[in-house]
């Protein structure tokens, strides 16, 4: 079974938006583990605009499951995970005023780059993943530079699915077809959802983990509405 990692930034988000601590960050973590999350992600910005490095420090206390760290491997975030030491780090090209992340790595130009800094994290003995566009040469050069995993980066998948999941997935496949040849690890994350997840887990072969926030989030507030509503109402009783 492919493991479910819960991307909490938006959690996050809604906290920051009002200051103070609602919701509790550090008890949705645990909350979503309890309810059968097999893991929780976080990717902190440069800006912190949600996850703010000190969110990073502290959720090892109830992190009980993987905790993984996504990131622009800067000095101040490879700072942060040698010294937190999350199960994985997932190594994201997003840059500094970037909404989400919108691109994978070249994994070719930027080679020796990223293999100085998977060597770095390997000997502080945390697994490593490179988010990366479904392109087999860019799986063949994350295989040159080290990496434990890759991370498919799925918002084509997602975009596309509706008018032809067969179509939409396809490069995916072969990826991932390259990655398994290759015995490399694989992830995917961005955009997928309730409505696209089953036809990509089914399809995508040695799908180890999926990495899930903004849909995740979204459909909770949507399945959770027909449930407070009424409790709201209960309590307005005379």
């Amino acid at each position: 079974m492919t493991a479910l990692s819960v991307n909490i930034n938006k959690v996050a988000t809604l906290r920051n938006a009002r200051g103070g601590n609602m919701p509790n960050l550090l008890q949705v973590a645990k909350d979503l583990q309890e309810f059968g999350a097999q893991g929780i992600t976080i990717h902190p910005r440069p800006d912190q605009r949600h996850i703010r490095y000190e969110d990073a420090r502290a959720l090892p206390e109830v992190v009980s499951t993987e905790y993984n760290i996504e990131g622009n491997p800067m000095p101040d975030f490879l700072d942060l995970v040698n010294t937190v030491k999350p199960t994985q780090v997932t190594l994201v090209p997003d840059a500094e005023d970037a909404l989400t992340s919108n691109a994978g790595w070249d994994t070719i130009t930027h080679g020796d780059y990223l293999k100085s800094i998977i060597d770095q994290l390997r000997g502080a003995g945390i697994r490593t993943s490179i988010f990366v566009d479904p392109d087999v040469r860019m799986i063949e050069g994350a295989k040159e530079v080290g990496t434990d995993r890759i991370e498919l980066y799925t918002e084509t998948y997602a975009k596309n699915y509706p008018e032809s999941p067969e179509k939409a997935i396809t490069p995916f496949v072969k990826a991932a077809e390259k990655a398994v040849e290759l015995n490399l690890g694989i992830n995917a994350g961005h955009d997928l959802s309730l409505e696209n997840i089953h036809y990509f887990s089914k399809n995508i072969p040695n799908l180890l983990e999926v990495s899930i926030g903004h849909a995740l989030i979204c459909e909770s507030l949507y399945l959770g509405f027909e449930n407070v509503i009424p409790m709201y109402l209960q309590r307005l009783k005379f």
